[in-house]
């Protein structure tokens, strides 16, 4: 049974972790706020333009555009939005546990994230790029993720693009989602139901004409790199939400089981400095009526 010594040891050293792991969980909340408000803030922009393309898509007829067709290659390519750092409890292994349900041998990655990376690296999968974002994800940076796919679809090296990703839900879920990259099948929101979004809703009662300069071909072309380059950005706000929500979650159950723990600690150091109180009386009380 341990002593009074190793129980106060184990209570202070419990104690400064619950210190380190409640000071990251007031810095993940901080920045939870700001990546929630910019993921939000973007909803609206993407939800505009899906529904300005798709209303140009229903005047174009027969299109053909090279991002509208798929490939000839035999290989498919998926584009997984990781998290740089741990401690943000199952984030990162629900996300790695879709990428084993894509097969090896047909499937490339391009991965955005250390943790990605190394998990790809890790199980000998055929990563052919990866890219890094920053807490605060630039347009820039989802440009650069966004045109080196759209390269590699053009040049007819995969047959599609997808994006994995964590799909920000509310602070306390957060959900591994697929979503379709190219080719451009459906003009469609990253958070929706595809089913029965308002967009589709909105565009069946919509009696507006519309006249496109030169053409609504031309516009659409010049349109989708641009749709296709928001999009990754407003996935990347997305995954970053998720990962500053789900560190907090995790920082707050590490603190209150720490608490937790500090609290069954201390009555079981009570109970070891009872006793050993209890015995030390027993002692004197023996000694004393020995002396008589």
């Amino acid at each position: 049974m341990p002593g009074n010594r190793d129980i106060r040891r184990r209570i202070r050293s419990i104690r400064n972790t619950a210190q380190i792991t409640r000071a990251m969980q007031m810095v993940a909340a901080a920045k939870m706020r700001r990546a929630q408000q910019s993921a939000l803030s973007g909803r609206p922009y993407a939800k505009l333009m899906n529904r300005v393309i798709a209303e140009v898509s229903t005047h174009t007829g027969d299109l053909t555009h090279p991002f509208l067709e798929p490939g000839s290659s035999d290989k498919r390519c998926v584009i997984i939005i990781s998290t740089d750092k741990g401690l943000c409890g199952a984030l990162n292994a629900n996300l790695f546990r879709e990428v084993t349900k894509f097969d090896t041998q047909n499937t490339l990655f391009i991965t955005a994230g250390k943790k990605a990376s190394q998990f790809i690296a890790r199980t000998k999968r055929q990563l052919i790029a990866e890219f890094y974002y920053k807490d605060s994800p630039q347009f820039s940076e989802a440009r650069a993720i966004s045109r080196f796919a759209q390269n590699l679809f053009l040049e007819g090296k995969v047959v599609r693009i997808d994006i994995l990703f964590n799909n920000f839900v509310s602070t306390i879920v957060q959900k591994p989602l697929v979503v379709e990259f190219l080719p451009v099948k459906k003009i469609e929101g990253v958070s929706t139901d595809v089913a029965g979004t308002e967009l589709g809703i909105e565009l069946q009662k919509s009696t507006y004409e519309f006249l496109f300069e030169p053409s609504a071909e031309k516009v659409l072309g010049a349109m989708l790199p641009h749709y296709l380059n928001f999009k990754v950005y407003q996935i990347l706000l997305e995954a970053k939400a998720s990962e500053h929500s789900a560190r907090m979650i995790a920082m707050k159950n590490a603190t209150d089981n720490a608490t937790e723990l500090i609290k069954e600690l201390t009555i079981k150091y009570n109970k070891v400095r009872q006793s050993a109180i209890t015995t030390e009386l027993l002692e004197i009380s023996t000694a004393q009526m020995a002396m008589e």
